[in-house]
């Protein structure tokens, strides 16, 4: 239930600053280059990354995992808890690297460690 609120209220809060990008700048461009500028708007945009990221994730669990005991979900996510340290510590090593590429790979490296 906990997730459905933080989801929707993610999603109500990426549409309106992406409403209100677009009603300042009444075209695509500019809009796009006002919300990339924009630190607050990039900070929007990268918690909503990150609860399609959660969101994704809790999909394929259920896709290829199934319904787990709870053995099995304690130990799949102590898996993850050692695989977002491990990504965090990456993170203080490649900093000068920062860019949003450079997340959305580290988050694919993410997943896949802590599915394998």
């Amino acid at each position: 239930m906990k997730l459905v609120f933080v989801t929707l209220g993610s999603l109500l809060l990426t549409s309106v600053v992406i409403g209100n990008a677009y009603h300042q700048k009444k075209q695509f461009y500019p809009s796009v280059v006002y919300l990339t500028k924009s630190n607050p708007s990039m900070a929007v945009l990268y918690v909503q990354a990150l609860v399609f990221v959660v969101l994704v994730g809790k999909l394929l669990r259920k896709f290829f995992f199934g319904q787990l005991r709870a053995a099995e979900m304690e130990h799949l996510t102590e898996r993850s808890w050692y695989a977002v340290t491990e990504t965090c510590l990456a993170f203080t090593v490649f900093r000068d690297d920062f860019s949003p590429r450079f997340v959305a790979m580290f988050t694919l490296l993410l997943f896949l460690n802590s599915l394998v």
